[in-house]
């Protein structure tokens, strides 16, 4: 069959091109159609330089085609980005910390949606597949790490490092912790303003001996405040993650939470959605899924937003308590929730690595391969 270059542009008309209310053709995102028998190249230009925009557009585009005008046409798309100069773009406000490479923020727009627990388990994974990992638990008010890694009762020791006295953080299950926790009873509430809490943050960040760290992983406080700025204007940030559950009145919450780390004063690289609590499988009948909280409303919320959906995660039982006892669920061995949370944490990982490859270099080391990692290259 001979392809027709107009039926190829009217096919291409069909796709809008996000944020701007125009299909491609009309935004000029098209550039060039060249025809050849049953062959067809396409050259467009677009504004967004992350990896998943580009293979988003070269699929709508193959499935543009092949709908309107012939299934089997052969088709061959040339991305390119010509995304416009900022000069402040992810250009990202404090000290970098030496040895740490990478700086991963949790956040959730609402409280009790599984934040904390996701931020264990990550890091969990995140050992287990050969790399070195710490968690700063910036929740001031609300600590979990202690409990969920089994450590309540240790205190961080002081060691001397260069001449100066730091923070020793509690290590276990091959992951480095410190926590407000460490230094308040288990009975008492943390009754701070923002200023002292921004403060113990501070000491925690920077007068603890971290060592070498491929990930530090931040458990930020629910919603945005105080705290998230402090912890932003302190640190190099390479990306944040949000969680969310699958419930409209979370997903209003943390479509909040990812529009904060956009905002251009802020500008954190979003590596994409996490949704907790996707679906119940009873353990006697595991191949039923009951969506209690709603199907697959971060899905939809990520294709909204143009960021990752990093994976769900199911309602089970034992996550909520292994995390009690404090040995998080993803140190089980074959499982489906250790698989699970397996391959939330390589998409975690794949998408440091696109955010790394893709955008302009920031005052932090950052992690270019995931060579030697095992676990990530697992089909």
């Amino acid at each position: 069959m001979k392809l027709n270059k107009q039926d190829i542009l009217k096919a291409l008309e069909t796709i809008t091109v996000p944020g701007e209310g125009q299909n491609m053709v009309e935004s000029g995102s098209v550039t060039n159609v060249v025809t050849f028998g049953d062959e067809v190249i396409v050259d467009i230009t677009i504004k967004n330089p992350s990896l998943q925009a580009r293979k988003k557009t070269e699929v709508e585009i193959l499935q543009a085609i092949h709908k309107h005008v012939y299934e089997k046409a052969k088709i061959k798309v040339n991305v390119k980005v010509d995304a416009p100069e900022k000069p402040q773009a992810n250009t990202i406000k404090g000290k970098p910390i030496p040895g740490i490479q990478n700086i991963v923020a949790v956040a959730s727009g609402k409280g009790g949606v599984g934040k904390s627990t996701v931020t264990a388990n990550i890091a969990i994974m995140l050992a287990k597949m050969g790399f070195k990992v710490g968690v700063l638990d910036a929740d001031i008010y609300g600590p979990s790490m202690p409990i969920m890694f089994d450590v309540e009762m240790e205190k961080p020791l002081s060691v001397t490092v260069d001449g100066k006295s730091k923070m020793k953080p509690v290590e276990n299950y091959g992951v480095k912790i410190l926590s407000i926790g460490f230094f308040t009873k288990p009975d008492q509430a943390v009754i701070w303003r923002g200023p002292m809490a921004a403060k113990a943050l501070n000491q925690m960040i920077f007068d603890a001996a971290w060592g070498e760290l491929d990930f530090l992983l931040l458990d930020l406080p629910p919603g945005t405040g105080d705290i998230h700025l402090s912890i932003m204007q302190s640190l190099p940030i390479t990306g944040a993650v949000v969680v969310s559950t699958p419930q409209n009145v979370a997903l209003a919450d943390a479509k909040k939470g990812v529009a904060m780390f956009q905002q251009d004063s802020i500008n954190v690289p979003v590596l994409g959605i996490i949704e907790n609590m996707a679906y119940f499988t009873p353990e006697e009948l595991p191949n039923n899924k009951y969506y209690i909280f709603g199907k697959e409303g971060a899905k939809y919320l990520a294709e909204d937003l143009d960021v990752p959906l990093l994976g769900e995660i199911p309602l089970v039982q034992s996550i909520r308590e292994a995390g009690d006892v404090g040995r998080p669920a993803a140190m089980q061995v074959a499982t489906p929730t250790e698989k699970a949370f397996e391959k939330l944490t390589q998409n975690v990982v794949q998408e440091v690595v696109n955010r790394n490859e893709n955008l302009p270099e920031t005052e932090a080391i950052k992690i270019t391969t995931m060579a030697g990692c095992s676990a990530v290259n697992k089909k």
